[in-house]
């Protein structure tokens, strides 16, 4: 038997990268997926697509994580197609770098706005229709909060705020059985990572240069951890922050 087999999950940000690695290793693993995105349809249902293909069963259902509407309706869609859930994956965020005198407000508020309100109206959206046995949220965060690299100053702190909620949702979500943790990515191949130049440059150089296992990460990756954190395999896991990056640190 799978995994997974039987469970419902929801993955936000799902439409690509890491993302979308996570959504498909779970519909690998015999969860039903909701595969949901803020603006790109097409790679949504690509996913949708594929996991369907391998015999899986997946919505794609459109939202912005930053809107309490958005969140709202995505719940209420999976409860209607799926009932009631056992995994979140908190995956939606967004990230740009700036050094110091280029940071702004805008900047600030989009990058606070996806990666840390989003995760707390989802999970708080989410605690009302968990199964009641309980289930397993998975936070995506950033392996960025111990290396710190310059001009990550927003970034990192949204990043640093999710390994906060983290913890604190772990102690108030563990009496319902909710078990909360996250895992914190190095440098992984994404279409964002491609968008921002990172590739091919002495960031991604120096990043592989002290990354022990010598390569940057695959969003597959970071879906096979995922699977073992939403999997019954973690039952006694929650808390915890799970490094995810070749051993860079």
């Amino acid at each position: 038997m799978s995994k997974l087999s039987g469970k419902v999950a929801v993955v936000t940000g799902a439409s690509k990268g890491i993302g979308a690695g996570i959504a498909k290793a779970l519909g690998e693993a015999g969860a039903s997926v909701v595969v949901n995105y803020a603006s790109s349809k097409a790679g949504a249902d690509a996913v949708v697509a594929e996991i369907k293909n391998k015999g899986g069963k997946a919505v794609a259902v459109q939202g912005s994580v930053a809107k309490a509407a958005d969140v709202q309706r995505l719940f209420s869609e999976t409860q209607k197609t799926f009932g009631a859930i056992d995994i979140l994956i908190n995956n939606a965020g967004v990230f740009q770098f700036h050094p110091l005198e280029g940071i702004t407000e805008e900047e600030f508020q989009r990058q606070f706005n996806t990666n840390v309100l989003g995760l707390l109206l989802s999970t708080q959206e989410a605690a009302k229709h968990f199964n009641p046995k309980g289930g397993s949220v998975v936070n995506i965060s950033s392996a960025i909060t111990s290396v710190l690299p310059p001009n990550s100053a927003v970034y990192s702190a949204t990043k640093g705020a999710v390994d906060a909620i983290t913890g604190v949702l772990a102690k108030e979500l563990g009496p319902r059985k909710i078990r909360v943790n996250s895992i914190n990515p190095g440098l992984v191949e994404t279409e964002g990572v491609h968008t921002q130049g990172f590739l091919g440059t002495d960031f991604e150089k120096e990043a592989v240069a002290d990354t022990p296992l010598g390569r940057i990460g695959q969003p597959d990756d970071i879906g096979r951890v995922a699977v073992f954190l939403a999997s019954d395999d973690s039952a006694w896991l929650t808390g915890e922050r799970i490094t995810a990056s070749g051993g860079l640190r």
